[in-house]
């Protein structure tokens, strides 16, 4: 059984890891997640990551849903985070593929979180990068 090696940030007043598993859908689960519009809704994700300092240990955009795990400053609320990624992601995805617009919004207000002390990061993952979700 290998043991998970772990890094951790180092900030002025605090050490740790702070990672979160978060999944959303589009609105009515509409399987609008496909082709150029994923490729596009990965690099925005990876975008508002970058900008935020936030890591994205593994990351699945299937056709009707995204699961994301993320590594981020222990002062981002999740909720935060959540509206990071899906404002701009609707946003910019609308505006540049007008079909989006059908849908009244593009994501629900709703979303999964989960925090991972429970089940250690690996296994999450492991599940996300599982190929069931194609």
């Amino acid at each position: 059984m290998r043991k998970e090696s772990r890094q951790y940030r180092h900030n002025n007043h605090s050490v740790g890891s702070a990672t979160v598993h978060l999944v959303w859908i589009p609105k009515r689960r509409k399987p609008v997640l496909v082709g150029d519009v994923k490729l596009r809704l990965s690099q925005i994700l990876t975008e508002v990551a970058n900008e935020n300092q936030w890591i994205i240990k593994a990351l699945e955009i299937a056709p009707d849903h995204v699961h994301i795990l993320i590594e981020h400053d222990p002062k981002a609320a999740i909720n935060s985070i959540v509206k990071a990624f899906k404002g701009r992601s609707s946003r910019l995805l609308r505006q540049e593929f007008p079909q989006l617009l059908k849908l009244p919004t593009l994501w629900t207000h709703a979303y999964f979180y989960d925090t991972t002390g429970k089940v250690s990061s690996a296994v999450i993952q492991e599940y996300i990068n599982d190929p069931h979700h194609a």
